[in-house]
């Protein structure tokens, strides 16, 4: 008896690698919809260089990391879509308390968004669930009522 729950347990950790696996990760239809890690990183890339042209939130992003904020987004983005990743960074409120965000350009980020997401082909459905997930984040970003 005991050798069986040894080896059903031995099983269950080799099968979930040993960590424990949380809901959102267990329905990944998102991430790979969204290409996995490495479609993950070519949008937040793209995203990147829209924002760099983009003068309503440019100055919002200058002397920042790049390679930082690109790891940190694809990160952020990989694990809300329910990938093998986990976000590390700064919670919302905390990283944008003294950035002053507005409406306007928390939409101006979300319309480069939906760029570099169309321009990586990536279906309107899987953009649509992404956008709904990034959604509640919306009070802790947009820290300002003026527009």
């Amino acid at each position: 008896m005991r050798f069986s729950t040894a080896l059903v347990l031995t099983a269950t950790l080799f099968l979930t690698g040993g960590c424990q696996v949380t809901s959102q990760q267990q329905d990944d239809a998102l991430y790979q919809d969204l290409g996995e890690r490495q479609g993950i990183e070519t949008i937040v890339e793209d995203l990147l260089y829209r924002i760099a042209d983009d003068p309503r939130i440019a100055f919002q992003f200058r002397g920042i990391d790049v390679a930082h904020f690109h790891r940190q987004l694809s990160d952020q983005i990989c694990d809300l879509s329910g990938g093998p990743c986990t976000y590390s960074g700064m919670d919302m409120t905390e990283s944008h308390a003294k950035m002053g965000v507005t409406n306007t350009q928390f939409n101006a980020l979300n319309e480069q968004l939906i760029l570099a997401m169309e321009a990586n082909a990536v279906s309107t459905s899987a953009q649509n669930r992404l956008l709904a997930l990034l959604a509640p984040m919306h009070g802790d970003i947009v820290n300002t009522s003026g527009d």
